[in-house]
């Protein structure tokens, strides 16, 4: 007995070995567009599988991405504060000189 399979209970799951969907009746003046073919959708089927698995890469990637830029940011950052607090004690001592030397000329 062969038994074909329906729409609502195909012979088969896997979307690769189901056959491509055709007009059950043609159409008097011809179809408006060219028949799909198989290779086409089973094309377009593999790269939304292959994007569908890349998402959760793609969005680990740009987070990888923003977390690193914030650390650079706050490297820098850090750096630069401590770049100012450098300065304002490099200043402070020579300050603290000039004065020591001012009393010095003075005596």
């Amino acid at each position: 007995m062969n038994i074909t399979g329906t729409i609502d209970r195909p012979l088969t799951h896997d979307p690769k070995k189901q056959a491509p969907m055709k007009p059950s009746t043609p159409d008097p003046a011809g179809p408006a567009t060219e028949d799909i073919t198989t290779s086409g959708a089973k094309d377009s089927r593999q790269n939304r599988t292959r994007e569908m698995q890349l998402i959760p890469e793609a969005l680990a990637r740009a987070h990888m991405d923003t977390r690193l830029r914030d650390a650079e940011r706050e490297r820098r950052a850090l750096r630069l504060a401590t770049a100012r607090r450098m300065q304002r004690r490099a200043e402070r001592a020579s300050l603290r000189a000039r004065r020591a030397l001012a009393m010095a000329v003075m005596q």
